[in-house]
C-alpha cells in the first residue's frame, strides 16, 4: 500500500507578521486592535530582562507620531508608566584638545516650542519588549507564536501561502515582513538592498551620572561619531541615562572590552563631564552602523516595514520612529481597503509614499553622520556653523524640528 505524506495543516488569517522584535510586536498589536485577524511569528522569544544574555540594551525615543499610533490602538496608557519624557534636545559641539574635550558651541531645542508637550518619550528596548509581551495577550485578534519561523512563501493574486519552520502553512491576505535587516522574507521575494557601510560601531548601555539630566537628551559631537545621552527614570535613586556611543569599529571594540574603571574614566571624558562623573550601570552591547534601504518596499501580497525595509544610523531617533511611520501608513491603507487588504494598488501606494520618505531620511542621516564624525578641520567648522544656523534661525529651527516629528 502506498503511503502519502500527511497534508500540511493550513490556517487562515488576514495578516501574517513575520518578526517578533519591537516593530513586529507593535504591528501585531496595531492590526489586531484594528479588527484584522493577525498572527505574528518569531523563532526566538523576546528577552525581557536587562541582565539576560541577548538583551537589547539600546533605548528608543518614541516621538509624537509614535505616541499617536499607540493611542489610536489603545496601548499608550499601558506603556506611558514606563516612559521618560524628553523635554528638550541639547546639541554640544566639541573637539579634542590636550586638556580634554573643548566645548565650542551648545544649543538646546525645546519640545514645547512646537507643541505643549515633550518631543517624545524614551524607553529601554528590553523594557518595551516586556511591556508589549504583557499587552499582546489582551488583544483578541492578535496571536503571537514564538519558537516557529518563516520557511517559504508562495504568493498569488488573492493571498499568500507561507510555510513555517514547523511545517504549518498560513494563508494570509497580507504578509508583513518585520524580520530585520537580514530579512528572510525579503530574500524569498527576491528583493535586494542598497547598503552603505561606515566602518563604525555603536556601544549601547545604561550609565549613572552624578548630575541630573532634567529630561533633556544630549548629543555631544566629536570625531568618531556622536555620544548620545538619553534620559531615563532614576535607578535606585541615582540619575541615569541610556547611552549610544558611536566610534570607528576598532575603537568601539576596545571600549567594549575595557575594564570598568578605565571605561568609566573614558566615558566621563567623552561626555565632556556635562553630567559629572559617569559610571557604567549595565552590560555593554555593540552594533554595526550602516545605512540600508530595500530596492522595493512591496511585492505581491507583501509589505516590508522596519529594518526589513530600511536601516539607519542611530542619530536623531530616526530608526524605530521611521519604522512606525511605515506601520501607520500601512495600517491606514488596510483600513481603507478592508474589502481586499494587500491588493496590488494598495501596496503600490504604500511603496511609493514610504519610499520617498525613507530615502529622504536615509540621505539626511547619512550626510549628518559623515559631518558629525569628521576629523577634518574644515568639516568640523562646517559642523559648527551648521549647528548654529539650524538653531539660531527660527524658521530653519522650526522646520528641522517638525521634519523630525513626521514624514518629510
Amino acid at each position: 500500500m502506498t503511503q502519502h505524506a500527511p497534508k500540511a495543516t493550513r490556517e487562515t488569517v488576514d495578516i501574517l507578521v513575520v518578526g517578533g522584535g519591537i516593530a513586529g510586536m507593535i504591528a501585531a498589536a496595531a492590526f489586531g486592535a484594528s479588527g484584522f485577524k493577525t498572527l505574528m511569528i518569531d523563532p526566538v522569544p523576546p528577552v525581557t530582562v536587562g541582565d539576560d544574555v541577548g538583551s537589547d540594551l539600546r533605548s528608543t525615543a518614541f516621538l509624537r507620531p509614535a505616541r499617536d499610533l499607540f493611542e489610536k490602538i489603545g496601548i499608550w496608557d499601558r506603556l506611558a508608566p514606563h516612559a521618560t519624557p524628553l523635554e528638550g534636545l541639547r546639541i554640544v559641539d566639541t573637539v579634542p584638545s590636550d586638556d580634554g574635550p573643548l566645548l565650542r558651541s551648545e544649543r538646546q531645542f525645546e519640545g514645547r516650542e512646537t507643541a505643549d508637550e515633550p518631543f517624545g518619550w524614551n524607553f529601554l528596548n528590553w523594557h518595551m519588549r516586556r511591556a508589549l509581551v504583557d499587552i499582546l495577550p489582551s488583544i483578541a485578534l492578535a496571536e503571537t507564536r514564538y519558537g516557529v519561523g518563516f520557511k517559504s512563501m508562495l504568493t498569488r493574486t488573492g493571498s499568500a501561502i507561507v510555510t513555517l519552520s514547523d511545517g504549518t502553512q498560513v494563508e494570509a491576505k497580507l504578509v508583513v515582513a518585520a524580520d530585520g535587516r537580514n530579512s528572510a522574507v525579503r530574500e524569498a521575494a527576491g528583493i535586494g538592498v542598497s547598503t552603505t557601510r561606515y566602518g563604525q560601531k555603536s556601544l549601547a548601555f545604561t550609565a549613572f551620572h552624578s548630575l541630573p539630566h532634567g529630561n533633556v537628551s544630549t548629543e555631544i559631537y566629536r570625531d568618531g561619531g556622536p555620544f548620545t545621552m538619553v534620559p531615563l527614570a532614576d535607578i535606585d535613586g541615582r540619575p541615569a541615562s541610556a547611552i549610544v556611543w558611536m566610534n570607528k569599529g576598532p575603537k568601539a571594540i576596545d571600549l567594549l572590552n575595557m575594564d570598568i574603571d578605565a571605561f568609566n574614566a573614558e566615558m566621563t571624558d567623552r561626555s565632556a563631564e556635562l553630567y559629572g562623573n559617569m559610571e557604567l550601570a549595565s552590560q555593554r552591547g555593540v552594533f554595526p552602523i550602516i545605512t540600508q534601504v530595500a530596492d522595493q518596499l512591496s511585492g505581491q501580497r507583501l509589505a516590508l516595514i522596519a529594518e526589513a525595509a530600511h536601516v539607519l544610523p542611530p542619530i536623531g531617533a530616526q530608526g524605530l520612529n521611521t519604522s512606525l511611520n511605515d506601520l501607520a501608513a500601512l495600517l491606514e491603507l488596510c483600513e481603507a481597503n478592508t474589502h481586499d487588504i494587500g491588493n496590488a494598488a494598495m501596496l503600490d501606494t504604500y511603496a511609493r509614499t514610504r519610499h520617498r520618505d525613507i530615502t529622504a531620511r536615509a540621505k539626511a542621516v547619512d550626510l549628518f553622520n559623515r559631518v558629525v564624525r569628521a576629523e577634518d578641520g574644515l568639516l568640523q567648522s562646517v559642523r559648527l556653523l551648521g549647528l548654529k544656523a539650524v538653531h539660531d534661525i527660527k524658521p530653519v529651527r522650526m522646520g528641522v524640528m517638525r521634519a523630525g516629528l513626521g514624514p518629510l
